[in-house]
């Protein structure tokens, strides 16, 4: 089996080889970029599994890459940044980062990390849950083996994360998850995280699927208790 390649897009060149000397012992292969220009080139030829982004580039900030990418991917990507507000935690997993840690950070926790979130995505893009290739819902479908996302017939780019939960609701329709359910299933009980999270993400998804996301059609809010699917099959 290939190695799986992580793309490590940061300024601080001591972070970028801690990282790479991690992941290396582990037995990736491992890319850098110094700034946001060179990281999208090296996103485009290095093909990546991961990105490790950092939040503040020059060139290209964090932010802008990871819109970028999300046009082209579904790949993990793990947002690093030096600051710690909730802020910056909430834009940069609505804009489809799948993990979020603040430095310094443990070289040991991310390297955990990283394998939770390839595991994951793995796990999600090459298994067939219960022998069905997609899901139609009105004017949407879901390919699961694709990955893809289909709103009256024009492909919506999601992140890896928006997808699995898309997924796993669409999968279980009418029965309703709270917040803690949903993260547990999707980014797992050993995860560190903070499932306001969950919630960024719903947002997001239905300002992609709905055309009024305030009154939606797909996944409903149940106050206090959580989210379900709902729509008529096709």
């Amino acid at each position: 089996m290939a190695e799986e390649k992580i793309l490590i897009i940061d300024d601080e060149k001591e972070i970028r080889e801690l990282i790479r000397d991690y992941l290396e012992v582990e037995g990736y292969e491992v890319g850098m970029a110094e700034d946001g220009k060179i990281g999208l080139e090296k996103f485009d030829t290095f093909d990546p599994d991961l990105i490790v982004l950092d939040l503040m580039l020059p060139k290209l900030d964090g932010m802008e890459i990871c819109k970028i990418v999300r046009g082209k991917s579904n790949l993990p990507i793990l947002m690093l940044s030096a600051k710690k507000s909730d802020v910056d935690k909430v834009l940069g997993l609505g804009l489809g980062a799948d993990d979020y840690m603040t430095k310094p950070f443990s070289p040991k926790e991310l390297v955990a990390r990283i394998k939770a979130q390839l595991r994951r995505f793995n796990q999600f893009s090459n298994s067939d849950y219960n022998n069905k290739k997609s899901l139609k819902f009105k004017d949407l479908k879901i390919d699961l083996e694709g990955y893809n996302v289909y709103l009256n017939g024009e492909k919506i780019s999601f992140s890896a994360k928006e997808f699995e939960i898309l997924k796993f609701l669409a999968l279980n329709p009418e029965r309703v998850y709270s917040r803690e359910q949903i993260f547990n299933k999707i980014w797992g009980f050993n995860e560190y995280g903070d499932i306001n999270t969950v919630t960024v993400h719903i947002r997001k998804i239905r300002e992609k699927l709905e055309i009024d996301s305030k009154n939606p059609t797909y996944i409903e809010t149940v106050w206090g208790v959580g989210y379900k699917f709902v729509g008529d099959k096709v």
